[in-house]
């Protein structure tokens, strides 16, 4: 047996810190292997239009394996490993290599808006799952072929692909949705879930979440909401076409924020018998991003109601206390207001809800207010 080195895509982002690689990436691996065996299959094929099928045992005595991680960074070792007891490569070897490059190249192209990758309609079509686990601020990098750059693989770069190819009507992302459950076919095994904008789109019912979908849908007319992760179906203009899979499904808090807040984000100007400015989105996306990331879960969650300004007010009843807390989602500042229903006591305070300071604060008060701190 001969161990070739082969590729070492080098992985970048939050979750690959710490020479880590989510397990869940390893079917983007996977799904790369499978391209560059088929890649190598069309390329000899191509260059041999006299057969009409591939040598027997073309890829036989060859495969890629992962051998390990290189030192210092996130760098999956994938290595060619010969079988063949033969004294020379197999004839399969030299088109896994060209097929690997051709792939690289293809990625480099698009990434720099170079224009035709260089690969067949059909191929392209694997990156409907390659890539499909990278999230924001990740990518995969690839040294390319001359040795004087890197080809980056990003969730933009895989998406340009798949739209290069006329072939390729549909387009599958990973999502997480929340929506309520209006439906559930129990003899199909599928169920809707209702977004925020009111559309229906259709998931499969997997019998690990049957419970949990069924309760989402006896709690229907009460708005009971599910969070949800899977694999979307969407079209080249990136609409939501349906779940070709459900991985996570869970009931949410009833004043789930990030649910709160993509309801709100449907708003438009004018929303308040004809005044009112719309929250601006990004703003909107940063307070849940900060939201999840600094509000412990065992808090007890706000009232969530925009403001005429486009800001939003926060709300909460903390035993004999009223807390508001009015945010700019523009500058990202924010106003406390506490009342003590017993005292009327008062206490006010300005934040600074960039820094985790001021989350800080909050999450004290909040404590305080409930009994829990001194």
């Amino acid at each position: 047996m001969k161990t070739i080195p082969f590729l070492r895509p080098r992985l970048t982002g939050a979750r690959f810190e710490g020479k880590a690689i989510p397990l869940e990436f390893l079917k983007d691996l996977s799904a790369l292997e499978e391209m560059i065996v088929e890649m190598a299959k069309f390329f000899f094929i191509k260059d041999h239009p006299d057969r009409k099928r591939l040598p027997r045992g073309f890829t036989e005595g060859i495969e890629l394996r992962l051998s390990g991680l290189d030192e210092g960074s996130t760098i999956p070792i994938i290595s060619l490993v010969v079988t063949s007891a033969t004294l020379f490569p197999p004839e399969g070897q030299a088109y896994l290599e060209r097929a690997r490059d051709e792939v690289i190249r293809a990625i480099s192209t698009t990434e720099r808006h170079q224009g035709i990758t260089g690969l067949p309609g059909k191929a392209l079509g694997y990156f409907n799952r390659i890539g499909r686990s990278l999230r924001d601020g990740e990518a995969m990098e690839f040294p390319t072929p001359d040795g004087q750059g890197v080809a980056r693989l990003t969730k933009e770069t895989r998406r340009r692909l798949l739209l290069t190819s006329t072939d390729i009507r549909e387009l599958t992302e990973e999502v997480t949705i929340r929506g309520t459950v209006p439906e559930v076919d129990q003899a199909d095994m599928t169920f809707e879930i209702g977004l925020p904008d009111g559309r229906k789109v259709k998931a499969p019912l997997e019998p690990q979440y049957l419970d949990t979908i069924l309760d989402a849908f006896n709690g229907y007319r009460t708005a009971a909401r599910i969070l949800l992760r899977g694999v979307g179906r969407f079209n080249r203009a990136e609409r939501l076409l349906g779940l070709d899979s459900v991985e996570h499904v869970s009931l949410l808090d009833p004043l789930d924020v990030p649910a709160r807040l993509e309801e709100i984000a449907l708003l438009k100007d004018g929303w308040l018998d004809g005044k009112g400015q719309s929250p601006p989105r990004e703003g909107l996306h940063w307070l849940g991003q900060a939201f999840t990331s600094y509000y412990p879960d065992d808090l007890p969650l706000p009232y969530i109601y925009p403001t005429p300004e486009g800001g939003l007010q926060l709300e909460w009843t903390l035993g004999v206390h009223e807390v508001s807390l009015e945010i700019n989602l523009f500058s990202h500042s924010a106003y406390w207001h506490g009342l003590s229903l017993d005292t009327g006591e008062e206490i006010s305070q300005s934040l600074h809800l960039e820094e985790p300071s001021g989350w800080s604060w909050i999450v004290t008060e909040v404590q305080r207010l409930l009994g829990g701190v001194a």
